[in-house]
């Protein structure tokens, strides 16, 4: 039997494959410390919400509603509508209803655009997804049709006190030109915590209306939902912006709910390759979204809830990796959003991989830094010096693996 050049593609093992059958076997495995995946953390004041809003929900017949019908393909008109209205009176954004469409999941909305904006074009033209600040999420790396679909920047390194660092975007040095299909950055970063700044994100906004391309911005993380930011920032959307959120960091991924704010031509083509692809995007997690508009839940359990607990949890982790890593032996970036922190440990003798395979096979899940830099053209020591960790699980579990990190560390530098 043999596949087609699709699937001899989507087939292959990916980064992203892996970092999923890591965390699917490390639920499985007892005793396994998953530092690895995305999974956000299981905050008891939400799960509570979550379990008495379905309650209510049932009772009032809107779960049923949302179980029993297909939506439109471009999803839940209720939650598009409440949702537009509540960006328009937030951030005074000329958003209407036929902006948004929902998605089975942000991973699907990547894979849409990515390819909606890059590739072969009618004329024999090759279009490109520039990054202009690699590291990036690792889910990026292998949704594109084509081979090649890819290019990212090195970034600009600031060492900071205590043992931190900050990437920057290095305009000089920036890979746009004529082949440059799309211009996409993620805020706050995954796999690094990295919140570009105002400055940047204007700089990248002029430099893609001046090609003439799209900036697609993931806030999978950022506000003013779910809020996982720590920083004071302001967001960006305008006509020329392609804005990608989900429901996922609230504590609802298994909704697969992601939601694309753009210019309605671009939404009326999201919702034809929706129709196509899928139908329609699921209903649960929409109904579950506008209810918490509704209801005035939505911003204010990502300020009052679901923001303290993760910046609580990134400085308890913190203080957790400085007791048994000095700052001559691991750099942290700068914790700025996400739910993860992003290690660096400079002149490293192995590569994180191989410290990957040493950690795993000590129960300790974690997803070294090569993955990480889709698109980068040329070698770079530092993309086999870095790792990413989780940092949501229990605090003892966090130190046991930082333990079993440190004195694997030990064993590398010996």
């Amino acid at each position: 039997m043999s596949f087609s050049q699709f699937g001899d593609k989507f087939t292959q093992h990916s980064g992203i494959s892996r970092l999923m059958e890591d965390m699917g076997e490390g639920l499985r495995s007892p005793g396994t410390i998953m530092l690895g995946g995305g999974n956000p953390a299981q905050i008891p004041a939400i799960n509570d919400y979550f379990d008495q809003l379905l309650l209510q929900m049932q009772k009032d017949g809107t779960l049923s509603e949302a179980l029993c019908n297909y939506d439109g393909p471009r999803g839940k008109a209720q939650l598009l509508a409440s949702l537009a209205r509540l960006l328009s009176e937030q951030f005074d954004w000329p958003i209407t209803p036929q902006n948004i469409a929902l998605t089975n999941g942000s991973q699907s909305a990547f894979f849409y655009l990515f390819n909606l904006f890059a590739g072969h074009r009618a004329d024999g033209s090759k279009k490109r997804v520039l990054f202009p600040l690699a590291p990036e999420y690792l889910g990026y790396a292998d949704a594109g049709l084509e081979e090649d679909l890819f290019v990212s920047a090195k970034p600009n390194i600031e060492l900071l006190p205590e043992g931190q660092f900050k990437y920057h975007v290095d305009f000089d040095h920036l890979p746009l030109n004529d082949d440059t299909g799309l211009i996409c950055v993620s805020r706050p970063t995954n796999p690094t915590g990295n919140v570009i700044t105002d400055d940047e994100l204007l700089r990248l906004d002029a430099l893609a209306q001046q090609h003439g391309v799209p900036l697609l911005i993931d806030n999978a993380y950022g506000v003013p939902f779910p809020g996982i930011i720590f920083s004071d920032v302001r967001p960006l959307w305008n006509p020329n912006t392609i804005l990608c959120m989900s429901l996922s960091k609230l504590g609802l991924p298994g909704a697969r709910c992601g939601i694309i704010i753009a210019d309605e031509k671009i939404i009326s083509a999201i919702g034809n390759m929706n129709g196509i692809i899928s139908l329609a995007p699921g209903s649960i997690g929409p109904a579950i979204a506008n209810e918490m508009i509704v209801r005035g839940d939505l911003l204010r359990l990502s300020d009052e809830v679901i923001r303290p607990f993760y910046h609580n949890k990134v400085q308890e982790t913190l203080a957790i990796l400085r007791r048994y890593l000095p700052e001559d032996r691991c750099l942290i970036h700068k914790p700025e959003g996400a739910i993860f922190l992003w290690l660096w440990f400079r002149d490293l003798p192995v590569s994180t991989e191989t410290l990957y395979q040493r950690l795993k096979a000590r129960g300790v899940l974690m997803v070294p830094g090569h993955f990480f830099f889709p698109g980068l053209e040329q070698a770079w020591p530092h993309t086999h010096q870095c790792m990413r960790m989780n940092y949501v699980p229990e605090a003892d579990k966090i130190e046991h693996a930082v333990q079993i990190l440190a004195e694997e560390l030990d064993r590398a530098w010996r």
